[in-house]
C-alpha cells in the first residue's frame, strides 16, 4: 500500500488525526496567506510610486529637445497634503502618463476628484482660488499615488513659470520609480516574527497526534517498515494537510490584500491592483511553506527511526545542556554586527530571525532548570507534577509558550521603537507655529508680498506678508553668518524671538564686532561695510526650535545690496489660517508655501503609519500565539491520555492535574516572556539604530515595555485553560482505549 493511500485510510479511521490535520491546514493558510500579503508591500508602494512618478520635478533632461517645463511644489488643507505641479509645454508634443488627460493650456487646471469636490464645497477663498484659471478636466485613478490624493495640475506659459522649473523632454518615464524602503523594511520584520508564530501554530496543531503517530509508526517499524517507509507516510500524512493549507492561504491572499487596501500608508489607502505578487515568488511560498512543515514533521521522526523501542516505551529523553545559553549573547552579536556592517536589510534581518530562533534554543533548557527548582523544593501534588514534567519533557513543556515568547518579542520591539520615533518629531524652523513663508529670489519677493497682501485686502483680512530679503555677512578672518532684512517689529511677529524694538540696528542672539564685517546680497559677492556706529542688539529666541539668522532693520542695510534670495512670511490666527494661505499660495505662483503643518505632516504620516502596522502585527501574533498555547496545552493533555487516565482511575482528582497543566504553562512562561521581552527591547534599539535620522537622536526605553510581557504570561495562563474540558474528555473516554 502506497504511503498515501495509507495516510487517508487514517485520515478516514481516527478523528483525531482528522481535526490535528485540519489545524495544521489552517495553521499553513495562516502562515502562507500572510507571507504573501507581506511580500506584496514593496510591490504595492511600488506600483503607487509608478502611478505618481510624473509628479515629481526632477527626472532624465538629456533625452532629446526638452519639450516640458515642469515645477512641483506642495500645499495644506484641511489636515491634507495638496501636491501641485505646474506645466508649459514647450515644444512638440508631449507624452501623456496614464490618467492625465491632456497638458493643461496656460490658465487650465486639472485636479484629482477628492481636490474637485473640496473645491465645488467650499468658499473660493478657501481653497478654489489657490489654482489660476479654470478646472477643465479631472485627473484619472491611473494618475494618483492613492484614490484620495489632492493634486493639482497648473497650466502656465513658459515665461510665468516659476523660477525653479525644471526642463526635460515629457514626463519622468516608469521605469524611476522606486520602492517605499520603510515599508519594505517593515515587511521583511513581519515575514520573520510573524511567519515563526504561524509554524509555531503549525508545530501545535500536529502535537495533537504526537504520541499517537510516533507509536503507530514506531510499531511499523518493527512490523519491518524501512525508515524511508516510514518516512513517506509521515510525509504523506503531513504533505496533505500542507499542500491544503497553502492552497486555501493562496486563495485566501486576495482577501487579505482587499483588508490591506483599508489599512492607510503614507498619507492614503490603495488601490485593488496594488498587491500583487509575482508568479516565480509566488510559487517558490506555495511550495517552500509546505516544505518547512513537511521537513519539521520528518525531523521529528529521529527517535522513531533510530530506536522504536524506545519510541514505543517513551523513554524520558536525555538531559539538555547549558550551552543552549550561549546561543542568545551570539546572536545578539552578530544581530548588531549586522548593523554596523552598512545597513545591510537582508543581513540585519538574518540576524533577527536568529535572535528569535535562539528563543527556541534556550527555552526549553530554562524550562527544565525550573522543572528541577520545583521538584526539589515544592510538595504540592500540582507542583509536582508540574515540576516532573517540565523537568523530564522540556521541549514538550516549552512548546505552549512558544508562540507567546515571539509576540512578547514583538511587542517588546515595536514598544521600543515607537517612543524613539515619537521623541524624534517636533520641530517647526525659526518661524513661529502660525507663520507662511514663501522661499523665493530676490526680484520676485517684492511682487510676491505685494499681490499677497492685494488678495487680503480683497478677502477683508487685517493679515499683512512681508517681504524679507536675505543677505551674508563676512567678516575678514573668513567666518561668515546669514541674515535677513527686516524691521524689529515685523521679526517679532513672524520669529520665535523677544526683543525690545528700540530702534534699528542688528539683532542679533549673540555679541557681534561689525568691524570686520561687510554685508552683501550673496554669498560670493564683495561685501560692503556697514556704517559707523551700527548698533548690535540683543534679541532672545522663544526656544531652541530653530536657527535664527540675524535681523537687519532696512534703515541700516547699506545702499547698492541687490539680494539674489529673499524670503515672504506672514503672520496668521486660527481663524483666517485658511484664507491667508489662499492669498499666499495664489501669489507665489507654484512655489511652495510652507507652514508648521506642512514642515510636521510627513512625521506624523509616518508615526500614524508606524502605529498603525504596530497594533496590526503585535495583535496578530498575540493571536497566533494564544491559538498556539491553546492547542499545544490540549496536545499535551492528548500525548499524555495513558498517564491522566491512570492517574484518575487512581483517584486524583481532575482538578489538581488541571492545577499542574496551568503551572506547566504559566512557570516557563513568566520566565519565558521576561526574557523575551529583554531581546525583544535589544532587537528593537538596534533597529532604531539604523532608521533614526540622526546620530545625535536617543532611544527612549519606556515603561511601557512591561505590558508585553505581563499581556503575554496573561495569555499564555488564560490558553492553558483548555486543559480542564480535554481532561474532562479523557475522563469520560474508557482508558482500554489506549
Amino acid at each position: 500500500m502506497i504511503p498515501v493511500q495509507l495516510a487517508v485510510k487514517v485520515l478516514r479511521a481516527d478523528r483525531r488525526t482528522r481535526t490535528a490535520t485540519l489545524l495544521t491546514a489552517v495553521g499553513v493558510a495562516v502562515a502562507t496567506g500572510l507571507v504573501l500579503l507581506l511580500l506584496s508591500l514593496p510591490y504595492a508602494t511600488q506600483a503607487r510610486a509608478e502611478r505618481a512618478v510624473w509628479q515629481e520635478q526632477y527626472g532624465n533632461r538629456d533625452d532629446g529637445t526638452p519639450t516640458l517645463s515642469i515645477s512641483t511644489s506642495t500645499d495644506f488643507f484641511d489636515g491634507r497634503r495638496i501636491d501641485r505641479v505646474d506645466v508649459a509645454a514647450l515644444a512638440g508634443g508631449v507624452a501623456l502618463p496614464a490618467g492625465v488627460p491632456k497638458v493643461p493650456a496656460p490658465g487650465e487646471v486639472l485636479v484629482s476628484p477628492e481636490l474637485f469636490q473640496a473645491m465645488n464645497r467650499l468658499p473660493a477663498a478657501q481653497l478654489a482660488d489657490r489654482f489660476p484659471g479654470k478646472v477643465v478636466g479631472t485627473l484619472g485613478e491611473d494618475a494618483l499615488r492613492y484614490p484620495d490624493q489632492l493634486v493639482a495640475l497648473v497650466g502656465h506659459s513658459p515665461d510665468t513659470m516659476p523660477s525653479t522649473a525644471n526642463q526635460r523632454d515629457g514626463f519622468v518615464p516608469r521605469s524611476e520609480a522606486r520602492v517605499d524602503p520603510l515599508l519594505t523594511l517593515l515587511a521583511g520584520v513581519g515575514v520573520v516574527v510573524l511567519l515563526v508564530p504561524s509554524l509555531v501554530l503549525v508545530a501545535s496543531s500536529a502535537r495533537l497526534i504526537a504520541a499517537r503517530r510516533e507509536q503507530r509508526l514506531a510499531a511499523l517499524r518493527l512490523a519491518g517498515a524501512t525508515p524511508g517507509q516510514v518516512v513517506a507516510i509521515t510525509a504523506a500524512e503531513t504533505g496533505i494537510a500542507a499542500v491544503a493549507g497553502a492552497l486555501i492561504g493562496w486563495v485566501a491572499s486576495p482577501l487579505l490584500w482587499s483588508l490591506a487596501r483599508l489599512v492607510p500608508w503614507d498619507g492614503g489607502t490603495w488601490l485593488a491592483g496594488d498587491f500583487r505578487v509575482p508568479i516565480g515568488l509566488t510559487v517558490f511560498v506555495l511550495v517552500a511553506v509546505p516544505a518547512l512543515v513537511l521537513l519539521a514533521a520528518v525531523f521529528g521522526l529521529r527517535r522513531v527511526v533510530r530506536n522504536p523501542v524506545g519510541a514505543v516505551v517513551q523513554h524520558t529523553p536525555k538531559p539538555l545542556r547549558w550551552w543552549r545559553l550561549l546561543s542568545l549573547p551570539a546572536t545578539a552579536v552578530f544581530f548588531f554586527f549586522a548593523i554596523e556592517k552598512g545597513h545591510d536589510v537582508n543581513l540585519v534581518l538574518l540576524g533577527l530571525a536568529l535572535m528569535i530562533a535562539s528563543a527556541v534554543v534556550v527555552g526549553p533548557y530554562v524550562t527544565a532548570v525550573i522543572g528541577g527548582f520545583f521538584v526539589s523544593r515544592w510538595r504540592t501534588p500540582s507542583a509536582l507534577l508540574a515540576g516532573r514534567r517540565l523537568r523530564n519533557d522540556p521541549r514538550g513543556a516549552y512548546r505552549a509558550s512558544a508562540g507567546v515568547v515571539l509576540a512578547v518579542f514583538t511587542g517588546s520591539m515595536a514598544l521600543t521603537l515607537m517612543p524613539s520615533f515619537d521623541a524624534m518629531t517636533g520641530g517647526g524652523g525659526s518661524y513661529r507655529d502660525s507663520v507662511l513663508s514663501v522661499d523665493t529670489s530676490g526680484d520676485r519677493s517684492v511682487a510676491i508680498a505685494e499681490q499677497a497682501n492685494a488678495t487680503l485686502a480683497r478677502y477683508n483680512l487685517p493679515a499683512r506678508a512681508v517681504s524679507m530679503p536675505e543677505v551674508t555677512l563676512k567678516s575678514v578672518n573668513g567666518s561668515s553668518y546669514q541674515g535677513v532684512v527686516v524691521s524689529c517689529a515685523d521679526a517679532v511677529k513672524v520669529f520665535r524671538v523677544q526683543a525690545t524694538c528700540d530702534g534699528p540696528g542688528i539683532y542679533s542672539t549673540h555679541h557681534l564686532e561689525l568691524g570686520g564685517f561687510r554685508v552683501s546680497g550673496a554669498y560670493d559677492a564683495p561685501g560692503v561695510p556697514f556704517a559707523p556706529g551700527t548698533d548690535v542688539k540683543p534679541v532672545a529666541q522663544t526656544d531652541d526650535d530653530g536657527y535664527l539668522p540675524l535681523l537687519i532693520d532696512p534703515a541700516v542695510v547699506p545702499a547698492g545690496i541687490t539680494s539674489e534670495y529673499s524670503r515672504v512670511a506672514v503672520d496668521t490666527t486660527p481663524a483666517d489660517r485658511e484664507m491667508v494661505r489662499t492669498a499666499m499660495v495664489g501669489a507665489a505662483g507654484g512655489e511652495s508655501v510652507f507652514s508648521r503643518e506642512l514642515y510636521l505632516g510627513d512625521q506624523r504620516n509616518q508615526l500614524g503609519d508606524l502605529r498603525r502596522v504596530t497594533v496590526i502585527g503585535v495583535t496578530v501574533a498575540a493571536i497566533l500565539a494564544g491559538c498556539s498555547a491553546a492547542i499545544a496545552t490540549a496536545g499535551s493533555v492528548m500525548d499524555r491520555r495513558r498517564t491522566f487516565g491512570a492517574l484518575m482511575a487512581a483517584g486524583t482528582p481532575t482538578r489538581v492535574l488541571a492545577r499542574a497543566l496551568r503551572m506547566e504553562a504559566a512557570l516557563p512562561a513568566l520566565v519565558a516572556t521576561i526574557g523575551s521581552g529583554v531581546l525583544g527591547m535589544i532587537a528593537g534599539l538596534g533597529l532604531f539604530s539604523i532608521i533614526r535620522e540622526s546620530r545625535d537622536a536617543s532611544a527612549v526605553i519606556s515603561p511601557w515595555l512591561v505590558a508585553p510581557v505581563v499581556l503575554g504570561f496573561a495569555v499564555a495562563v488564560l490558553a492553558a485553560s483548555v486543559c480542564t474540558p480535554a481532561l474532562n474528555r479523557v475522563r469520560a473516554e474508557p482508558l482500554a482505549d489506549e
